[in-house]
């Protein structure tokens, strides 16, 4: 048997199942790699050991007594930006220092009921606001495959986890490819489905109309499992889509119509808007996106070059419409109900001014000014509806080439994972680099990376696969297909 941290979800759920080991077992095997590699890493912000013992003993309870869940006794962790009862919150940030909810997100609570065992919370960029978890108010993680390089963001810590073989699986948040891009730039896979697919409650808000719930795991197969027990309808979250649970494994799985052994894709359609292969793209990471391009042909798919015209202005609409709805959001954050309150204050308002200035870091605060800014009185109209309007746009692009293709394809970022600290001087240079992955969020259509090579400085590329509404289905068995007829998904950082 492989050791246990070279096993997926899928294999090792297999190996729990047949009892060739125990999720106390696994779990303890999991914690002691977390304590010789994290210190390095920077993936964890809490590791819960006692606690994941304990849920891993009741796991292996429940299946002697055979009321085991589908995922019980598989070890994962949970972007910190879910809310825990059993384990502190705090979103990356100092405004949440030790805070503790009296509630599980309902992401958590499904996993739980499916039997997984948490092992901890993971670092991620302040509020889920930034492309390189360098704006974790705690520290920064590391690429597994070069430390001295991000591992992106905002769900950093959940793709290093993964990468560096913690854990199997983990679940993240995209607002605007904050599970894509950190994906590709660690070599592994990640799924944003359709924009209410997952409940948002108990996730703390960012950009309510664009965040969405996902896995990051090793495989497709590995997210689909994740993804099946993850989601489904919320009668407490208003965004939730009122809709029966989906076996995304299953949907995986199926055999297209006239499809064979050999050529698993035939008759899938896919997309290649120009846009996303610009003059600006690095070679080395459209190299490898065309050679994963080549694969999806030998598995019997049809290229067919499509156009999103309006790609570049995802960019200004994004920063407009995200910083407005985090304005809002981060507005309840003033040191009255829960979170950090200054020390010393001289009346309420000056409580205010105080917490939020001690409490919030550079670029939550960049966020927070532009976004009410746009929405004052005299630039709502200038700014944020025109923004509005650009996105369903963008949005109704996507439904043209959708009737020329099944599925979209494409780069998930312009280059490779970066050198730390690289947009120190220029914040914004850092939102650039989400190009290819805002025009999907803020359609509110399904995407994810998957594994197709590597680039400068032998660092991962992902390939961004996109779906319509719902077609969570076909994504996943797209990139299963690949998987199945290449090991880029396999790979390890050397020394893990």
């Amino acid at each position: 048997m492989k050791p246990v941290h070279d096993m997926g979800v899928a294999e090792l759920a297999a190996a729990l199942r047949s009892r060739a080991l125990s999720s106390r077992e696994a779990t303890q095997a999991l914690l002691d790699r977390i304590a010789a590699h994290d210190k390095a890493l920077g993936a964890f912000l809490h590791v819960d050991a006692e606690g994941a013992l304990a849920r891993a003993a009741a796991a292996d309870a429940a299946r002697a007594a055979g009321t085991a869940g589908a995922l019980a006794g598989v070890p994962i962790a949970h972007k910190d930006i879910y809310v825990t009862a059993d384990m502190p919150t705090t979103a990356g940030s100092k405004m949440l220092a030790g805070y503790r909810s009296p509630f599980d997100a309902t992401v958590v609570a499904r996993l739980n009921a499916a039997g997984t065992v948490s092992l901890g919370k993971l670092n991620c960029d302040e509020f889920a606001m930034g492309s390189a978890n360098e704006n974790s108010a705690y520290f920064p993680a590391h690429n597994p495959w070069d430390v001295s390089r991000v591992p992106g963001g905002s769900s950093g810590g959940s793709a290093v986890a993964v990468a560096a073989r913690l854990v199997p699986g983990t679940t993240g948040t995209d607002t605007g490819g904050s599970i894509r891009q950190p994906a590709s730039f660690t070599g592994i896979t990640g799924i944003k489905p359709t924009y209410g697919i997952c409940s948002r409650y108990g996730m703390i808000a960012f950009a309510s109309s664009l965040d969405q719930a996902g896995p990051m795991a090793r495989s497709a197969e590995d997210c689909a499992l994740l993804l099946s027990n993850m989601s489904g309808f919320d009668e407490r979250d208003a965004t939730s889509v009122n809709q029966p649970p989906q076996d995304f494994h299953a949907q995986m799985l199926a055999a297209r119509e006239g499809a064979t052994a050999m050529q698993p894709l035939k008759g899938l359609r896919i997309g290649l808007p120009k846009e996303f292969f610009p003059a600006g793209l690095s070679a080395d990471v459209n190299a490898a996106v065309r050679a994963g391009l080549a694969e999806l042909e030998k598995l019997g798919a049809t290229l067919v070059d499509v156009s999103l015209p309006r790609t570049e202005l995802a960019i200004p609409v994004y920063y407009i419409i995200a910083p407005a709805e985090a304005s809002s959001n981060l507005s309840r954050f003033d040191g009255v109900k829960f979170g950090h309150r200054a020390a010393q204050f001289d009346d309420l308002l000056d409580m205010y001014k105080k917490t939020r200035a001690e409490g919030f870091g550079p670029e939550v605060k960049r966020r927070i000014m532009i976004g009410t800014y746009v929405l004052s009185h005299g630039y709502y109209d200038a700014y944020y509806l025109q923004a509005q309007k650009l996105r369903r746009m963008i949005a109704d692009d996507f439904q043209q080439c959708f009737t020329q293709c099944d599925l979209i394809a494409g780069p998930v970022a312009p280059t490779v994972a970066w050198k730390a600290g690289t947009g120190a001087d220029d914040p914004t240079q850092a939102y650039l680099a989400d190009i290819f992955t805002l025009p999907g969020s803020l359609a509110g259509l399904p995407g994810m990376s998957v594994p197709v090579g590597t680039g400068d400085g032998g660092m991962p590329v992902g390939l961004q696969l996109i779906g319509n509404y719902f077609k969570e289905g076909q994504l996943l068995h797209a990139a299963h297909a690949l998987q199945q007829a290449t090991d880029w998904h396999q790979r390890a950082p050397a020394g893990y």
